[in-house]
Order: C-alpha cells, then sequence, then structure tokens
C-alpha cells in the first residue's frame, strides 16, 4: 500500500496545530519561505505561539502577519530588525514588552535545531561566550577554552517550502531553498511543505534532498 502525503488543502495540511505550538518556519534570503502555509496557519488561528525562524522581519517573508494578527508569543530568531528604516510590527511589540525575543548567533540557531533532530538535548559552543548572549547559561572550561551550554529546539510544527515533490513527501529544493529546511523537518513532531510541482511518479534517489520519512503533509502551490 502506497503511502500518499498529498493534503488537499492547506486546512487539511495543519490540521491538529492548536494554541501554544512552536512553529519552525524556514527560509533564507529571499527563498524557502512558505508564505502560502504561513497565511493558512494565520487564518487558523491558533496563540500564544513561539516562532522559530531566521529572521522575524525580511521583506520577502509574510512572518510578520502572524505577529501582526496577535497570534505570536515569542520569536526565537539571528535577526530581529527589519530593512526598513521604519521599525517593524515586531520590533514595535518587542519595544513595549508585548512580544518575547530569543536572538542566537546564526551557526548556534541552526546547530540547536539540527540537534533537536539528533536527539541531543544540549551541547556546548564557544560562540557567545563572554556576551550578553551568554547571559544566565551555564559555562565549561574545555581545555584552555571557555564553552556555553546551548540547548536543542523542538518543534510542534515544521512550515518548509521546497520546490518539488512526490507523493511519498521527497523534497528537492531550488537553490538556496534548502537552508533550514531539512534541520527543522528533522527536528519536528509534524512537517508539512509547500511545493511548486509535484510528481506523477517516484522521485528518483539521486534528486531527493530531504527523504519523505521527514515530511508529513504536502501542499501544491501554484504560483
Amino acid at each position: 500500500m502506497s503511502i500518499d502525503k498529498r493534503a488537499a488543502n492547506a486546512a487539511e495540511a495543519l490540521a491538529g496545530i492548536s494554541d501554544g505550538a512552536t512553529i519552525f518556519i524556514s527560509g533564507f534570503g529571499g527563498a524557502g519561505f512558505p508564505n502560502f502555509l504561513i497565511r493558512a496557519l494565520r487564518d487558523r488561528g491558533p496563540k500564544d505561539l513561539t516562532l522559530v525562524v531566521n529572521s522575524a522581519t525580511h521583506r520577502y517573508s509574510v512572518t510578520h502577519e502572524l505577529i501582526e494578527a496577535g497570534l505570536v508569543r515569542k520569536v526565537v530568531c539571528t535577526a530581529a530588525r527589519g530593512h526598513s528604516k521604519e521599525p517593524s510590527a515586531f520590533e514595535r511589540l518587542w519595544t513595549d514588552g508585548k512580544i518575547e525575543l530569543e536572538c542566537v548567533p546564526q551557526g548556534t540557531f541552526a546547530e540547536r535545531i539540527r540537534a533537536g533532530g539528533a536527539g541531543i538535548p544540549a551541547f556546548y559552543t564557544p560562540v557567545g561566550f563572554g556576551t550578553a548572549l551568554a547571559e544566565g547559561k551555564e559555562v565549561r572550561r574545555f581545555q584552555d577554552r571557555d564553552f556555553v551550554l546551548e540547548h536543542a529546539i523542538k518543534g510542534d510544527l515544521a512550515l518548509i517550502g521546497a520546490d518539488t515533490a512526490d507523493h511519498y513527501g521527497n523534497l528537492a529544493f531550488r537553490y538556496s531553498q534548502i537552508n533550514f529546511g531539512p534541520v527543522m523537518a528533522a527536528a519536528a513532531n509534524l512537517t508539512v511543505a509547500e511545493v511548486r510541482k509535484v510528481l506523477d511518479g517516484p522521485m528518483p534517489h539521486e534528486r531527493v534532498q530531504l527523504p519523505g520519512v521527514y515530511v508529513d503533509r504536502v501542499v501544491t502551490v501554484t504560483p
């Protein structure tokens, strides 16, 4: 019996997402943002969300629509400032103390998510030692260098953007779409991918960049 992971629509793909969820959102440098799914999540309306996203204010992402709708309690990201001279909705809410921010160096951000998917609860890194980012964290010395303890991040849902899928959920990415997508998929309890195209048959193994075992639902989005 074949496993068909294609969802009929975004509402079906996001079924079961409730208040208080931790949401991974892929995307980097203008590619890979699952904007169709982000808007579908906004329309579904779960509250008190924790967003784990590389940038909370990227101009190619509609993540800000979740924030503006009042659905987000906390943001974990590597870049909190927008490109505009005017403060973003996220920046205004954070300044007013209405949303929580956890700013993480980008390499540590990726590794914390990867560790979550690998079942590693925490790890030590020299990044951030001696800065405000290390305040309140455990520090341990190995040989002649100090390291900061960082905890893994796991999510309830990963929203990822890819180029192509097959009905088994195997994914192929286009250029920098692949950033954060695979590690987020591995670290989430449920992974939903939006894609440009679903193949009629199985994806050739040499094209698979994220195996379908990490993907639960696939939604096709027409450009």
